[in-house]
């Protein structure tokens, strides 16, 4: 059985490319990811006693708190750390008092994990420019995400279907530019403090321009950890 040895943070705005990147690594790699956001639908779906209240908040138009987040984390991670070597985190830590609660957790019940910070470092208008031409699965188990944009590699073989899974693709409602402006000025302050806190206890930080290609990201991004790991 597997024990996990390296847990990668990936921190970036919506549209840098975070879930197009885990894709690849799982193709490539002996590792497993965890998306907040799917984990949230998936409790939902299943009706599970955090879905319910997680449900319940989304639908009264506030934020899931941070013990809440924390501890569905937390619960995942204790069912999954023996399953890979490598597991991506994709939408946590968002916050200062998730990343102090959950490096807390590491060093304490796995010491020997190492925990690698990956910084997706792209313009905003790169990023409005991605999210108004993004399409996504509407799969709740697939939510493999696509661009009709023109210069991008990520579009579907049809319009309107998953290559995948063959389910409709769909737009998210706040996939314009007035939503995207609002989304990205509430995670720079989030991305702020997050990369500050990493910096200030030593972790590693790999640090991507992901404005670039998907298949440049990737390459840089294991010529990165092929250096961490010598």
């Amino acid at each position: 059985m597997n024990q996990v040895e390296d847990i990668f943070i990936f921190i970036g705005p919506p549209g840098a490319g975070k879930g197009s990147l885990a894709r690849l690594c799982l193709q490539h790699f002996d590792w497993i990811e965890i998306s907040t956001g799917n984990l949230c639908r998936k409790h939902i779906l299943e009706q599970t006693k955090i879905g319910k209240e997680i449900d319940l908040i989304i639908k009264s138009g506030k934020l899931i708190n941070d013990d809440l987040m924390t501890f569905m984390v937390f619960e995942w991670f204790n069912e999954n750390a023996k399953r890979a070597k490598g597991i991506i985190f994709d939408g946590y830590p968002r916050t200062i008092d998730q990343a102090i609660s959950f490096d807390n957790m590491i060093h304490s019940r796995f010491p020997s994990v190492r925990l690698n910070v990956v910084w997706f470092v792209i313009s905003n208008d790169v990023v409005i420019r991605r999210l108004c031409s993004r399409y996504i699965c509407q799969n709740k188990e697939c939510q493999a995400v696509y661009s009709l944009s023109p210069e991008s590699s990520l579009a579907p073989s049809n319009d309107t279907l998953c290559d995948i899974c063959s389910s409709p693709l769909g737009r998210r409602e706040d996939d314009n530019e007035s939503a995207v402006r609002k989304r990205l000025e509430i995670y720079h302050k989030h991305e702020e403090e997050l990369i500050g806190f990493y910096k200030k206890t030593n972790h590693s930080i790999i640090e991507l321009d992901a404005s670039a290609s998907l298949q440049e990201v990737f390459d840089n991004f294991v010529r990165c950890i092929n250096k961490i790991n010598r």
